[in-house]
């Protein structure tokens, strides 16, 4: 006959990070793929230490939460290496841009459901209604191009907001993790806008647009790390 059981706080911390575990071992088959290791490789060291040297909150996060994050990293890392190309090279440009513009809202929107700060959640929606515009500028563009509305996101970014929700289990919605995940995510975005930037065939109104984005990524950036010492 069965017994039945009592709750505990230790069986509670359990079915708490349950889903955290489950997201690891994604993360481990991710990183244990032949293909993963080796766009890794091609790398730079200083963008393969992306996700250990960000910012003080995120080295501080435990193994569990960096080894998500890593896996994250990982894809974002080879979209960029592996993206393909189409004919137009603006459009093909603008809309690998667009998809992490896109992450960048889905990423603050994320931020504003997990928030308790109320400063805090102010400003990640500021920075929604910053990306949505970013997105639909870009749009624009990409119409202008020939090509169609691009809505879509990353994989990256889409295991980068399950890890949001993964550590906001882990951490009980600790704010300095939530900053912490909004300033690798603006690392991406910062790298996207670079890459978009390489290309020399973005010129005149468009070119413009871009680098404006680019410099108001770096100021969130920027402020996300101030914002992230003060929780120290």
């Amino acid at each position: 006959m069965n017994q039945p059981q009592q709750s505990s706080p230790q069986n509670s911390k359990s079915k708490q990070s349950e889903g955290s575990g489950q997201l690891l071992d994604q993360a481990k088959n991710w990183l244990n793929e032949g293909s993963v290791p080796d766009l890794l490789g091609q790398l730079p060291e200083s963008v393969k230490k992306i996700g250990t040297k960000a910012t003080t909150g995120y080295n501080k996060l435990s193994t569990t939460q960096k080894v998500v994050g890593g896996a994250a990293i990982a894809l974002g890392v080879g979209y960029l290496l592996t993206k393909g190309k189409s004919t137009d090279k603006k459009a093909d440009t603008l809309q690998e841009l667009l998809l992490f513009v896109n992450d960048r809202i889905e990423g603050y929107k994320k931020a504003v459901d997990e928030s308790q700060d109320t400063e805090l959640t102010s400003y990640y929606k500021q920075l929604v209604s910053q990306s949505q515009r970013f997105a639909g500028e870009l749009n624009d563009h990409l119409r202008q191009q020939g090509g169609e509305r691009e809505e879509g996101t990353t994989i990256k970014g889409k295991i980068y907001r399950r890890f949001m929700e993964a550590t906001a289990a882990v951490t009980g919605h600790s704010e300095k993790t939530i900053l912490a995940t909004n300033i690798h995510g603006e690392m991406w975005a910062l790298k996207a806008y670079k890459e978009a930037l390489s290309d020399r065939t973005l010129t005149g109104a468009l070119r413009q647009e871009v680098e404006r984005q680019h410099t108001q990524s770096q100021q969130t950036y920027d402020k996300l790390k101030r914002l992230v010492e003060k929780q120290s």
